[in-house]
């Protein structure tokens, strides 16, 4: 019976161009699995679009002079551009500022409000009168009031590397006029999540995914508090409610709902407007979400509270595939700082199928992962070329020059023949299984386990000894309809991978209908027909160069170090004498607990042992640091800060961190027992 199987991948936010980072964490495993449900005859229906509103985005437009939907518009085509490059199956990519993107957000709002589920409260917002309007953090630039640098932004300083309210600033100023801001009460909505604390918890029980994802939405289940849902902007979701002009709904709470409206436009198109609920109103749907993991909470908590607090009979996610993060190089891929691959140029010299195979091959699944161009050259020259396209290649030219360019008859079945035959089966059923579970890493080992196969029985066999003589061509035929029976199976489970290279074998194989029309049971079960002829065979995969590879390397060190000499460092500070240093007390000390401090998006509250005692210290680390990464870490702090209270609570303590303008990382100690003096 075919199974109705819902798959999305997370909206890319249409700021700035991809990068392979994230391809791995949420479309290319999101293809794979579409792919191969397809070739299982199931219902499935893909599911993508562009995420368009939020603040990020006016901020983008207003420095590079454009409109916001003139911003969106360009990153929208040249994202389109790169899935269409990596041979991306989406049945629909839509994006979130298409006209009926509206209505079940405010269906959604509407909905909330009413069921008691949102309220509204009065805040203090910075406000520019010239600017006309309240300002978001990232709009704000002042002075750091922890430690005083007056460029400080509006949600983090550089210099010192704290975090807190755009309100906290001293002077703070707007970003694109320098006007002064002030303090001005404004009225918003927030969502009232620990309602759902209790329903949420229940649910996440029945789950069986992976544990660093459940442990995770567990952990954030419990530190749940109401949170603000609509922004002072004209750009995004007008909230339906009177007097509200100024007012939009926040990114965060539009996005997701962007998968239902995406599945509405999905079936306007087709022509049968009220499709659409046959998938997200049906309980026998199986909805499937690939994310990475720094989406977890909208995806597994935030989502999934929103629709349980609405009224209609939306899906809940049954399925929620978080991948860890895929670098470059060993760094986080970052264009400003000049460490990425330019895409354009990529593919003017590689193919999507290499690509696609390299990052499923390494992919981030259980733990970071990354792309190195020394690791893509080993696996498109020893895996791609030297297994699985020689293995192609020969037995395919091989055929043609023996067998009159046709699949032979398979006549004399020895032991060794019917051994392989089985062990081409019990790699297929393998395959089956790793996509199933998600697991792109196993399937792609499986591809060259199977080719691997295929190239030692064809030795063994030594074809072309048997081809010499009358007496032995019967033997010799067979084994060449094995190995066709074994391209056959490579073509069918490398497809979700490198969909484009196993279509050419199968058509090379003479095969006129395509993979997915045929179905994995029906190519699995039926031989290949005798006499078929086979086309003329093609090379699949070009050897990379050693100088090549070289090439790519001093390219990306060279973009990188352009960029690192046009970077400003902090100015030093004033010079101290010895002593004044002396007064700090520096001690090491384990975070034994750590949770995220209510009313605050970047505070954490931890406990940290110092041996001495166990100081409760505030920490503006939460946009850097999920809190159960923090439990067990052995830290630096500064044990004789007078203590201070921020947000109502008694900080005794500050722990030390490094930062930058991009990032921030807690100093850790490794070998020395809690309450060991730093010195």
């Amino acid at each position: 019976m075919k199974e109705k199987i819902l798959i999305t991948s997370g909206l890319p936010y249409a700021n700035g161009p991809l990068h392979f980072g994230h391809i791995a964490g949420a479309y290319l495993p999101g293809d794979c699995y579409a792919r191969f449900q397809r070739l299982l005859k199931n219902d499935v229906l893909y599911i993508c679009g562009s995420d368009e509103y939020g603040v990020a985005i006016t901020l983008s437009a207003d420095l590079a002079g454009r409109t916001p939907k003139e911003h969106v518009d360009i990153f929208h085509h040249v994202n389109v551009g790169l899935f269409e490059k990596l041979n991306f199956s989406f049945d629909h990519f839509s994006r979130t500022t298409w006209e009926g993107h509206k209505q079940p957000v405010q269906q959604y709002f509407t909905d909330l409000f009413e069921n008691g589920n949102i309220e509204p409260k009065v805040t203090d917002q910075l406000y520019s009168e010239e600017d006309g309007g309240f300002l978001a953090d990232r709009y704000v630039v002042g002075t750091c009031p922890r430690c005083g640098y007056d460029q400080a932004r509006g949600d983090e300083c550089p210099q010192c590397g704290a975090s807190y309210e755009a309100t906290d600033l001293k002077n703070p100023k707007s970003k694109l006029t320098k006007a002064p801001l002030t303090l001005r009460q404004t009225k918003h909505w927030f969502i009232l999540l620990d309602k759902f604390k209790e329903r949420l918890s229940q649910w996440i029980e029945s789950k069986e995914w992976k544990p660093n994802v459940v442990n995770f939405i567990k952990h954030y289940i419990r530190n749940l508090h109401p949170r603000a849902i609509t922004r002072d902007s004209k750009w995004g979701v007008d909230i339906p409610l009177p007097n509200t002009e100024g007012k939009v709904l926040y990114v965060w709470f539009d996005a997701p709902i962007g998968y239902i409206s995406s599945t509405m436009e999905w079936a306007q198109k087709i022509g049968d407007p009220e499709k659409w609920k046959e998938y997200w109103c049906d309980e026998k749907t199986k909805l499937v979400q690939f994310i990475g993991k720094d989406n977890i909470p909208f995806h597994a908590v935030i989502f999934p509270a929103m629709t349980m607090g609405q009224n209609q009979p939306f899906k809940l996610v049954d399925e929620l595939p978080a991948n860890e993060f895929y670098n470059l190089e060993g760094r986080k891929f970052s264009k400003s700082e000049g460490w990425y691959i330019d895409l354009e140029d990529f593919f003017s010299r590689y193919t999507a199928d290499q690509i696609r195979y390299a990052i499923a091959s390494n992919a981030p699944e259980s733990s970071d992962s990354e792309f190195t161009w020394k690791d893509f050259q080993l696996r498109c020259n020893s895996e791609l070329l030297g297994k699985y396209g020689n293995l192609v290649n020969r037995v395919l030219v091989f055929a043609r020059n023996n067998c009159e360019g046709s699949i032979p008859q398979t006549l004399h079945v020895e032991e060794v023949d019917q051994e392989f035959l089985e062990q081409i089966k019990e790699l297929v059923s393998q395959a089956r299984e790793s996509y199933q579970s998600f697991r792109l890493r196993r399937a792609s080992q499986l591809i060259m386990e199977l080719a691997q196969l295929g190239n030692v029985y064809f030795e063994k066999k030594s074809p072309w000894k048997d081809a010499k003589l009358d007496a032995t061509r019967g033997k010799m035929e067979t084994t060449i309809a094995c190995c066709l029976e074994c391209l056959k199976a490579l073509a069918l489970i490398s497809y979700p991978i490198i969909p484009e290279t196993a279509s050419s074998v199968w058509k090379m194989l003479g095969n006129n209908e395509s993979l997915e029309t045929v179905g994995w049971e029906t190519v699995m079960n039926t031989p290949l027909p005798t006499h078929q002829k086979l086309l003329e065979p093609t090379i699949l995969f070009a050897k990379i160069e050693d100088e090549q590879i070289q090439q790519e390397l001093d390219k990306l060190h060279q973009m990188s170090n352009t960029v690192e000499k046009e970077v400003s460092y902090t100015p030093l500070k004033q010079q101290i004498e010895f002593p004044d240093f002396e007064k700090l007390d520096l001690r090491v000390g384990i975070i034994t607990s750590a949770t995220a401090l209510p009313k605050s998006k970047k505070l954490l509250q931890l406990q940290v042992d110092i041996g001495i005692d166990v100081r409760t210290v505030v920490s503006g680390i939460s946009q850097h640091y999920q809190p159960e990464e923090l439990i067990g870490k052995k830290v630096v702090v500064v044990a004789n800060l007078k203590p201070a209270k921020l947000m109502g609570v008694e900080s005794q303590g500050m722990i030390l961190a490094g930062a930058d303008e991009k990032a921030l990382e807690v100093l850790s100690v490794q070998n020395l027992p809690k309450g060991s003096v730093v010195s």
